[in-house]
């Protein structure tokens, strides 16, 4: 009976203690220690919220202290906000009387959101410090944020508190149409360098209209957005040879999340759509990240010119053709959920110094795919009237990245001449015959290694110990590569001349 005695005492006193939320504390005395001295919200733009950023504050001494008062320097004002603790205070800015326990730690969370009227003029730096205690136990940490100014291109509100649509594949979808006479933004159906451009919802280039992109403009796009180029509609995008990592000239299409965690991530925004019947499209040093496809092309009207552009990092298709006419040269896509390019429902397509690879590592994608169906389509067949590549490169993680689907119902036609080819099974497949079939296959290089510098970074450069060195055909050269770099004779397969790597 004593012994269920004290196990009844025992559960008392540990029921009393781990209820009790008073401890015996003293004052901090200035001696807290932080995981960084400053912490970098990294860039954002005007009145759009950062990502959550984290400071941890650690107690190294014997005692459970009490911080007198943790807080924003510029007080209610300031246009960080904190959790401390998974406390709110007052308003995220003024903490009172934290608690924080011997040799423990705790979790600060820090967020912005701020205009570009409160950074500084000169370097549009928003700043302001956390600080722990006062007088002479005052500690502080930096914040640190840039700002960028931009233009918002977004859908107008209507009367009755509904978004502005546009029709896209018959369904209503957050939209608005570009204006050549904005009130706010003047012409909106030009995109210049002198600020980013923001994008929410899909921006629609009216019919009859052209969009132009001017070399070195920079576009973000929110979650959900794109570009769509109406019926009879037009795209021109003019960028340049950049002669800096900066890419200046380059014009760039990309997510709106600025900070480093984001450059990489697959999906962020829509896709760039071309309509059926949308005409004239000319793409020049174009970079394209992040999206969920990259260019979705849906008209055979006009032949479509891309050079010198890269397309990285999208969830589906960097590029996804139906019964399109494209013309691409030093053209370099990599890393796509499903197919880096996919030229479907038949359509005609050149293709000379292009690199296609993709290295998403899933089983069912692949570098290049080509078809002349398309499921519940009517017709279900497309003549696939030509699918030329010369001097190419068709890379990537799996095993095989060409595929070929052929509908016996539908011409197709496609040639490979002086290209490096990932195709390691065996396959009595005739339409896989490299070595024997010459009427598709030419000078075609199996399974050989190029050597890309850091395909894991997008780098698809190549030196002489590349498999693609000097392994192209005279006749088939486009003089410049992708990085404005003269070619050599014989030239390298791919977008890339060969250069020594930096060591």
């Amino acid at each position: 009976m004593r012994q269920y005695f004290s196990i009844f005492v025992l559960g008392l006193i540990l029921a009393f203690s781990s209820c009790r939320t008073d401890f015996d504390t003293v004052a901090s005395s200035g001696d807290l220690k932080f995981s960084k001295d400053t912490v970098y919200l990294d860039t954002i733009f005007k009145n759009i919220g950062s990502s959550t950023y984290q400071l941890k504050v650690y107690n190294q001494s014997k005692n459970d202290i009490s911080i007198p008062v943790v807080q924003l320097k510029k007080g209610l004002n300031s246009k960080y906000r904190m959790t401390v603790d998974g406390m709110t205070g007052n308003n995220g800015k003024i903490f009172k009387d934290v608690t924080l326990l011997a040799k423990d730690s705790l979790y600060i969370f820090i967020e912005t959101t701020a205009d570009i009227t409160d950074a500084n003029p000169t370097d549009f730096l928003y700043t302001d410090e956390i600080q722990f205690d006062s007088g002479a136990n005052l500690q502080e940490v930096a914040l640190v944020t840039l700002i960028q100014d931009a233009v918002f291109l977004f859908p107008n509100q209507n009367a009755d508190g509904t978004k502005e649509k546009i029709k896209i594949d018959g369904k209503d979808v957050d939209g608005f149409y570009l204006s050549e006479n904005d009130s706010e933004n003047g012409n909106e159906l030009i995109f210049t360098k002198q600020k980013p451009y923001v994008i929410y919802g899909y921006a629609g280039v009216p019919e009859n209209k052209t969009v132009t992109f001017e070399a070195g403009a920079r576009v973000h796009f929110h979650a959900n957005s794109g570009l769509y180029v109406d019926n009879k509609a037009s795209l021109q995008i003019n960028g340049a040879t950049s002669t800096t990592n900066k890419l200046e000239n380059e014009v760039v299409f990309e997510g709106d999340r600025l900070e480093p965690m984001y450059s990489d991530i697959p999906g962020q925004w829509k896709s760039v759509i071309f309509e059926r019947g949308s005409v004239n499209h000319s793409i020049n040093h174009l970079t394209l990240k992040n999206a969920i496809v990259g260019l979705d092309f849906r008209s055979p009207s006009n032949t479509i010119e891309i050079k010198n552009s890269q397309i990285y990092n999208c969830a589906e298709y960097g590029i996804l053709a139906q019964n399109a006419q494209i013309t691409g040269e030093n053209l370099v896509i990599n890393y796509a959920g499903l197919t880096s390019l996919s030229c479907v429902y038949g359509g005609n397509y050149k293709f000379t110094h292009c690199t296609f690879n993709n290295n998403w590592s899933a089983p069912s994608q692949f570098a290049v795919s080509l078809s002349n169906s398309l499921a519940g389509a009517s017709p279900e067949t497309n003549p696939l009237t030509q699918a030329t590549f010369n001097n190419c490169i068709i890379y990537g993680s799996t095993t095989n990245e060409f595929n070929l689907s052929k509908n016996a119902n539908s011409p197709f036609v496609y040639q490979l001449n002086n290209c490096l080819l990932k195709f390691s099974s065996s396959s009595t497949n005739l339409l896989y015959q490299f070595k024997t079939d010459t009427e598709h296959y030419n000078n075609i290089i199996l399974n050989e290694n190029p050597k890309f510098y850091k395909p894991s970074e997008n780098k698809f450069n190549i030196d002489k110990t590349s498999a693609a060195f000097a392994k192209g055909n005279q006749a088939y050269i486009i003089p410049i590569d992708i990085l404005g770099i003269t070619r050599t004779s014989p030239p390298d397969l791919g977008a890339y001349q060969n250069q020594d790597f930096p060591k």
